[in-house]
């Protein structure tokens, strides 16, 4: 008998109407669950967490405006196509998780995060409540490094509050293979109601959770990004594209005119895709010629360092984020007035945060730049 088996015994005991979240009732016909192939766009983001039983790590999220689905599944192992009891068994690596497909022009990644360290204990590293073992731990895996830098601000911010005694330990690490749950897995709590609620009732998640937010105002939402560190290199030629690690490591550029934002006339910043650190603004930013994205002057506060440049047999000033080190492009002394500097940089070593976005994505601190 395995360790779960002691756990089902035990809630049995506590209460005979139990029905438990990871009970023999609900054996599966199905061979192994299949990966999901999320199509990312400007209108469709993923975000992945893990915090126990995702019966109840659902619900919470399902009600979001933005959120368009929420998905029972495992994820962050080496086992293929799962099933269901292989994972609860142990020996897969994978963790029952959630996929969460949302719209980030209507909900921001910092509410999800909000939701998140509001519905589990991410103090726990060997479960959560009545599940035990690394199946059932808490975790964020981040589709982006943009979703990376976001999950450590509100950490640090949640754990600087003092509303958790112990330290975090939710596991961070990147987004890998998902796959969905079986069948009766999904929306369980709208399909099987009565037998959620006694599950849940008795798991302690719920009393849990009001013992340590009732009265708290805390909230990930008003949390600025102001803490950047640089991946691992593994991670970063993981999360990113052939040519934006070209052009970031390895000093590379991209084609003129055909990238992303060298005509690209929104408002908003421009900031670091490895580390996300603010680096220009749409208000210096300016029509070169060049099929590169110009800049007079980087954002006040914006985090870049100039170094000599003697490659190419030419001289030239290199452009670098401060944290990151990532190459962003060069300066030269043929722009407008009034800096006559012209800031040329790469498109791929940069991502766009529109002005409306600013305080949603966790950079509120430049909202004042646009009004």
């Amino acid at each position: 008998m395995d360790r779960k088996f002691y756990y089902r015994i035990l809630l049995i005991l506590l209460s005979f109407t139990f029905v438990i979240c990871h009970g023999a009732k609900h054996e599966s016909a199905e061979p192994g669950t299949q990966a999901t192939n999320p199509i990312i766009s400007d209108s469709i983001s993923v975000a992945t967490f893990a915090g126990g039983c995702f019966w109840c790590m659902v619900p919470p999220f399902e009600k979001l405006e933005g959120v368009s689905e929420v998905l029972s599944g495992y994820t962050g192992g080496f086992t293929k196509n799962p099933t269901y009891h292989q994972v609860g068994e142990g020996g897969t690596g994978q963790v029952e998780s959630i996929q969460v497909t949302y719209d980030p022009r209507r909900i921001g990644y910092l509410k999800l995060l909000d939701v998140f360290w509001k519905s589990n204990d991410p103090t726990d590293s060997d479960g959560q409540f009545v599940d035990r073992g690394t199946p059932y731990r808490s975790a964020i895996f981040y589709h982006t490094l943009l979703q990376r830098a976001q999950i450590y601000a509100t950490l640090a911010n949640l754990q600087k509050s003092g509303i958790f005694k112990k330290p975090i330990v939710t596991n961070i690490t990147p987004a890998s293979t998902f796959y969905e749950a079986e069948d009766y897995h999904q929306d369980y709590y709208r399909k099987n109601p009565d037998d959620y609620h006694h599950y849940r009732n008795g798991s302690g998640r719920d009393a849990f959770l009001k013992a340590t937010w009732a009265g708290k105002t805390w909230n990930a939402e008003s949390t600025n990004i102001d803490i950047f560190s640089k991946p691992p290199d593994s991670v970063i030629k993981k999360m990113l594209s052939p040519l934006q690690y070209s052009v970031t490591q390895q000093s590379g550029t991209e084609p003129a005119f055909n990238n992303v934002y060298w005509n690209n006339h929104r408002k908003g910043i421009y900031i670091d895709i490895v580390s996300s650190e603010p680096l220009f603004s749409s208000i210096d930013k300016f029509e070169s010629g060049t099929g590169w994205p110009s800049f007079t002057k980087p954002l006040d506060g914006g985090r870049v360092a100039q170094l000599a440049d003697p490659s190419m047999g030419m001289s030239r000033t290199e452009i670098r984020s401060q944290t990151a080190g990532s190459h962003l492009g060069h300066v030269f002394d043929d722009g407008p007035p009034p800096t006559h500097q012209r800031y040329c940089m790469n498109s791929a070593a940069l991502v766009f945060i529109p002005a409306e976005n600013l305080k949603r994505e966790g950079y509120g601190k430049f909202s004042g730049l646009f009004r």
